[in-house]
């Protein structure tokens, strides 16, 4: 087994995300980290702080050098951060010291790693906004559909009381909308320069310190925090929470349509599956299946992740460093799992029929608490669930359906709504219908 899924030449079409996976490679790295060391040459030239001629210059070949990551390892490796080995490189191909001596003047490693990150966090995350509406808007359609589609509603995966499918499908995507509406938040909370130097006072820029954050944040199109963060990852922390309970949202999705596509179940369609190297029969449900097990692995990164406000001092390496670890990794899931959320959710096929078949397996038990409110009118509650009760019992030992029985015992009653589901779907129809009302902004 490869060390990471995700960047494996086997398991790479399961697990990789093309489009989350390229904002975290050494290249993409790399070049975020230049372009935020030209953004503060500019920034700094723009105040006044190195010579403007310089700026320019640093500023222009931050954007046409190309460094090899691979040659940056070996003085990474002493350093446990990538800048120092990064300007010496960059100093060496601009072959003119006396402008290249003006590089990273003032800033800490930190600066440029964290506000680098937030250059690829900020792709990120548009990605992330687009597929999250997608697949917000793809289940706000299907609900509207079913919205009065009956199912049978299952706890304790026991049949229950009737439901209907949109109801079903407005469970997952409702909180879905509310996890959209945090994003707003997020995006302040992480998308943001660093710029603290050393020890978090940018004592090296003296009176332009302030003057240079702000050029900065101008220039890569970012927030001024107008403060040091560089011991303060509450915003990270908050992001890795986000991501995971996006994915975790996500994977209830995929374990309620796994169950749905059990034998003998078969209330829905895929619109992928996959198959078995023995049983020529199988009709596996690998993309479900693959959103639960990002999710549990997103719940491990993340509890990593809220550690992270846990930073000694001004600068913590150990803290730092295990964010590189974890935060990367929740990324590539979290986008996985979005991706595979559109999917589903443009591609799921219901079986109404199949749906309405379960509902009553001609026991008609699921009708037991309607039934026993329908009594209600004409009796005291408990002596009527108590009834009830009784008649269950005699439907399962001697297999006689419950309408029959309660028929042949109150037949001066009305009861033929109790065993009706297009009666007893309560809430159901007004939820589904609800959720796709508020889905239908995030349609394109």
């Amino acid at each position: 087994m490869a060390f990471s899924l995700f960047d494996s030449a086997i398991y790479r079409d399961l697990m990789l995300d093309k489009e989350f996976g390229a904002l975290f490679t050494d290249t993409a790295e790399v070049r975020a980290l230049m372009i935020v060391e030209g953004a503060l040459a500019k920034a700094q030239g723009t105040v006044g702080l190195i010579p403007e001629i310089s700026a320019k210059a640093i500023h222009r070949a931050s954007l046409e050098l190309q460094i090899d990551p691979s040659g940056l390892s070996p003085e990474t490796g002493k350093n446990a951060v990538v800048i120092p080995a990064l300007v010496a490189a960059f100093r060496s191909l601009m072959q003119a010291p006396e402008h290249a001596q003006w590089l990273h003047y003032g800033a800490t490693s930190q600066d440029i790693i964290d506000t680098a990150l937030a250059l690829r966090l900020r792709q990120m995350l548009g990605l992330a906004e687009t597929r999250l509406a997608t697949i917000i808007a793809a289940l706000g359609r299907l609900a509207e559909v079913h919205a009065a589609t009956p199912m049978p509603g299952r706890t304790y995966g026991q049949v229950a009381t009737p439901t209907s499918f949109g109801a079903m499908v407005a469970a997952w995507g409702a909180p879905l909308i509310d996890l959209a509406e945090r994003l707003p938040a997020i995006k302040a909370r992480v998308l943001r320069v660093s710029l603290s130097g050393a020890a978090g006072t940018l004592s090296a820029m003296g009176e332009h310190a302030a003057e240079v954050r702000a050029e900065l944040a101008k220039g890569l199109a970012l927030s001024d925090p107008g403060t040091s963060w560089h011991a303060d990852r509450s915003g990270i922390a908050e992001l890795a929470a986000w991501m995971t309970q996006v994915a975790t949202q996500l994977a209830k999705m995929g374990e309620d349509l796994t169950l749905m596509t059990q034998t003998g179940i078969a209330e829905v369609k895929l619109p992928a599956a996959g198959g078995s190297s023995t049983m020529p029969q199988k009709q596996n449900p690998v993309m479900p299946s693959v959103l639960v097990a990002l999710a549990r692995y997103a719940v491990g990164l993340n509890a990593t992740m809220q550690f992270a406000p846990v930073h000694r001092q001004q600068r913590d390496g150990a803290a730092w460093i295990s964010e590189w670890m974890a935060l990367p990794q929740l990324c590539m899931v979290f986008g996985r799992a979005l991706s595979i959320g559109v999917d589903l959710a443009e591609g799921v096929t219901p079986f109404a029929d199949t749906m309405a078949d379960h509902i009553d397996d001609g026991t008609g038990l699921i009708y037991a608490e309607a039934l026993s409110f329908a009594l209600a009118r004409h009796m005291p509650r408990p002596e009527a669930q108590a009834a009830v009760k009784d008649l269950c019992k005699q439907v399962m030992s001697d297999g006689v359906s419950l309408s029959s029985l309660s028929s042949a015992r109150w037949p001066d009653y009305d009861l033929a709504a109790a065993f009706d589901p297009t009666t007893q779907l309560g809430l159901a129809p007004a939820d589904a219908r609800a959720f796709a009302a508020r889905a239908a902004i995030y349609a394109k």
